[in-house]
């Protein structure tokens, strides 16, 4: 970056050896081991019902096998929050205390990077969080009686207080904006972070006055922006009032109180969404742990992705997402708007409403911690819930009634996502409308989904052909070469190039060759990896480098000598057997009488490629599946 020098070639090493990829990714997602020392879980770069997101500690690399990402724990960080290089490689520098030191053009160590110049991201994080110990620090304040009095009425005390980061922003129209500018961010930074605004007068004011304000963090915990809440009668102001949108801050993707709840709702496999930051507070202290709340903007598609990625909501592991609803017609409206996103969950949804309409909090103040987690284990699926809902609105005892509410029920009915519980629902359906049969609700379901309720048929595997057979020996000699260069060594190196069948899997062999050679290498993980796409000069391969770093071996151990060797073997043993076929092809041509001298020279060639491939198919057995 111009004018800051650059970050020393081994302090890049350090922070990629001392931040463990599992660990960084694990902050935004939940891994399983997929086997072979690889982990997966649902991708963070796009939409999907099954998990093609590998990562592999062991050579701190990640891929996705579904939407091409890749890379190193470095590129994961820069493409998790758009960071340039620089920027992420300080990130993970901070989170491993790591002192960073800097060079020149021409190696000449340069001093470190001035705070006006630190990368965006980074500032405004700290931004926010000098912002969020000032206002912690105010609660403290005579002026603060209100907002510590509207917390003791909910039942939280000094140290609960404490603990959330409840704070208290203080009558002066100034008075952050000036704590934060004698702590060196400037006015842009200010009005960027959503922390200070513009008045009509041209003038920088702070953004939250009078109010009780909870600072709002990410998945990884860094401070975001914060909630206020309206404490004055004279404040003009919404009862709620949140940070804007911003560099850091994207309402539609933020949940209040992930970053406390996440390792609980990827160990339960449940997700608790409240409504509000009190009813998060409360659920926590009742040791409801799984509960987080949308901020600013009602619950939406990209909020279900994050809990998804906790959830690894999948066919093979289902959790749970409980959802609570004031027991008023707002809240009612406000699960029926859920259930038209609710399809996008793999999970089992469910209700939890209070009979009296309290919400989370109201309800441990009334009748303690207990009844907050009773709140939740007696919670209705949410079909149920949405069935009765919209059957309520019907005069069930006619007849004319009846039909308009099956009219109006059979289309929620085929919403449900899984086909096995439609007949099941159909029949719950029919007694809950009442005087009409099973069949009847299932033929309308039927109707408006234009075919059958049954579960679709899985199709059929494709038969593996030869060639396939041949690629996939293929794809394990390159990852062994990539994964384990010190393994496969001089046994990788002696296979020629034209081996290979596949002309990306060429290319990648011609890099790894070019590079030095397997048995050369003197780096593994992340930087053979640099080194090997240094020497491919075909992009189509260069795009599978990282996939075939990370997919894993199938040999149960990792670096499975044995294994290796066999890859190796049935790879030269195929490229043998493509040389004898080629030679008998050529021999059938020849005249022996007329040809004699070639011919006896093909035929003695023929009989040593037999005897090789003989012997290459003995060191194979037992070493591959086929």
């Amino acid at each position: 970056m111009a004018g800051r020098g650059r970050i020393r070639a081994a302090d890049i090493a350090l922070v990629r050896e001392r931040s463990r990829i599992d660990e960084v990714v694990g902050e935004h997602l939940q891994l399983k081991r997929a086997g072979g020392g690889s982990l997966k879980g649902l991708c963070p770069f796009h939409d999907e019902k099954s998990p093609s997101f590998h990562v592999t500690p062991a050579r701190n690399l990640f891929h996705c096998f579904g939407c091409g990402a890749g890379g190193d724990v470095i590129s994961f960080v820069q493409q998790i929050d758009h960071l340039s290089f620089t920027e992420a490689v300080e990130r993970l520098a901070g989170r491993a205390n790591i002192d960073l030191k800097y060079e020149d053009d021409g190696g000449r160590p340069t001093a470190a990077p001035d705070r006006p110049q630190a990368g965006q991201r980074a500032r405004l994080v700290a931004a926010n969080t000098e912002a969020a110990a000032f206002y912690a620090e105010q609660l403290r304040s005579p002026d603060a009686a209100p907002a510590r009095q509207f917390l003791a009425d909910r039942g939280f005390d000094r140290q609960v207080a404490l603990d959330f980061g409840c704070g208290f922003a203080p009558a002066g129209w100034d008075a952050l904006t000036r704590h934060l500018r004698g702590k060196g961010y400037s006015q842009q930074e200010l009005v960027t972070g959503g922390l200070a605004k513009e008045s009509s007068r041209g003038t920088l004011i702070d953004r939250f006055h009078r109010r009780l304000v909870w600072p709002i963090r990410d998945i990884t915990g860094d401070v975001i922006g914060f909630g206020a809440r309206k404490l004055m009668d004279d404040d003009p102001g919404p009862k709620y009032l949140n940070t804007p949108e911003t560099p850091l801050y994207k309402k539609s993707t933020v949940l209040y109180g992930i970053e406390r709840a996440k390792r609980d709702i990827a160990k339960k496999h449940q997700a608790v969404v409240v409504e509000g930051y009190t009813d998060v507070m409360a659920c926590h202290l009742a040791g409801v742990t799984t509960a987080v709340a949308s901020c600013g903007t009602a619950f939406g598609p990209e909020h279900i992705s994050v809990l998804r990625r906790l959830l690894m909501d999948q066919d093979e592991f289902r959790g749970e997402v409980v959802y609570t609803f004031d027991g008023d017609a707002a809240g009612q409206a406000a699960a029926m708007k859920t259930f038209k996103e609710d399809q996008r969950f793999v999970a089992q949804t469910f209700v939890a409403v209070e009979p009296d309409g309290r919400d989370p909090c109201e309800l441990r103040q009334a009748h303690g911690d207990a009844a907050v987690r009773d709140l939740v284990a007696r919670r209705t699926p949410l079909i149920e819930f949405v069935l009765r809902t919209t059957l309520a609105e019907y005069d069930l005892d006619t007849v004319e009634g009846r039909v308009a509410a099956l009219d109006r029920t059979a289309p929620l009915l085929a919403q449900v996502k899984d086909h096995a519980l439609r007949p099941a629902y159909a029949r719950r359906l029919a007694g809950l409308i009442g005087d009409t049969d099973e069949a009847e609700v299932l033929e309308r379901v039927r109707r408006v989904t234009g075919g059958d309720t049954a579960p679709p048929r899985r199709p059929r595997t494709p038969r593996r052909t030869p060639d396939d057979a041949a690629l996939a020996v293929e794809r394990e000699a390159l990852k062994a070469a990539l994964q384990v260069p010190e393994v496969a060594g001089p046994s990788f190196d002696a296979v020629p190039v034209d081996a290979f069948t596949d002309p990306d899997h060429a290319a990648v062999a011609a890099a790894v060759a070019q590079a030095g050679g397997a048995a050369a290498a003197t780096v593994t993980g992340p930087a053979w990896l640099d080194e090997v796409a240094a020497h491919c000069d075909r992009e189509t391969a260069r795009a599978q480098l990282t996939a075939l770093a990370v997919e894993p071996l199938r040999s149960v151990g990792e670096a499975d000598a044995g294994y290796v060797a066999a890859v190796l073997a049935r790879l030269e043993e195929m490229h043998t057997n493509r040389q004898v076929g080629g030679i008998k092809g050529r021999l059938q041509r020849m005249n022996p009488v007329e040809q004699g001298d070639e011919y006896m020279r093909l035929f003695s060639s023929l009989m040593e490629l037999e005897q090789k491939a003989i012997s290459l198919r003995k060191r194979a057995i037992g070493g591959l599946a086929e």
